[in-house]
């Protein structure tokens, strides 16, 4: 029989503040173990082995990260929204940098037959849809906001920025520019005073229509 008061939840738990506490790649059954004050076996009643293990953590933080930036972006639009998600995603990035690295690694991880509550991913493309970016053109839109959010946070948790510039303005300017870019977005059509969109109105500039 498992041991009284042990469940899957709370092996997740535990490993996932193990993994902020030593690193996701030091994440093993032992520790998790010594935690309860059991043996390893005790262990597999309640997740599949290791892989299941790290495949828990994953998902634990994807499902929280997508708390945050969903909770932080709750009522706002546009830019300030995109602002709100960005700083959400970063904070969680420092406070919990094992589920953080556990989260990268969900794709190669998850079944599809794993929903998130809230999909981080889905937060965003919420976002994006503020700046008029259609469904055809937000996965690249997504991705490049990933990738330079990971990059940054990444970076810095790692200590890769050695200048003694202010870093937390460093980050702001990433943002602001992609507020920018967002608006600029290939693809974008938000109406305009007129009733056209952008990429109509550009059209018809270039063609010099009035």
């Amino acid at each position: 029989m498992p041991r009284v008061g042990l469940t899957r939840e709370l092996v997740v738990t535990e490993a996932a503040r193990l993994s902020d506490e030593h690193g996701f790649e030091a994440l093993s059954l032992a520790a998790v173990a010594k935690r309860f004050g059991v043996a390893v076996p005790s262990l597999y009643k309640h997740i599949d082995g290791l892989p299941g293990l790290r495949r828990e953590v994953a998902i634990l933080g994807a499902n929280e990260i997508g708390e945050r930036v969903q909770r932080a972006t709750v009522g706002r639009s546009g830019a300030d929204a995109l602002r709100a998600f960005a700083d959400a995603y970063r904070h969680y990035a420092h406070a919990h940098p094992g589920r953080y690295a556990a989260l990268q690694r969900l794709p190669g991880l998850a079944t599809p037959d794993v929903p998130l509550s809230p999909d981080p991913v889905a937060v965003l493309a919420a976002v994006l849809r503020g700046f008029g970016i259609g469904e055809d053109r937000a996965v690249h839109a997504i991705r490049a906001m990933r990738s330079s959010l990971h990059g940054f946070v990444d970076l810095e948790t790692q200590g890769g920025f050695g200048l003694p510039v202010n870093v937390d303005e460093s980050f702001g300017l990433l943002v602001e520019g992609f507020v920018r870019a967002y608006r600029e977005w290939p693809g974008t059509d938000v109406p305009g005073p007129d009733g056209t969109g952008r990429d109509e109105r550009q059209h018809r500039d270039e063609k010099g229509g009035v």
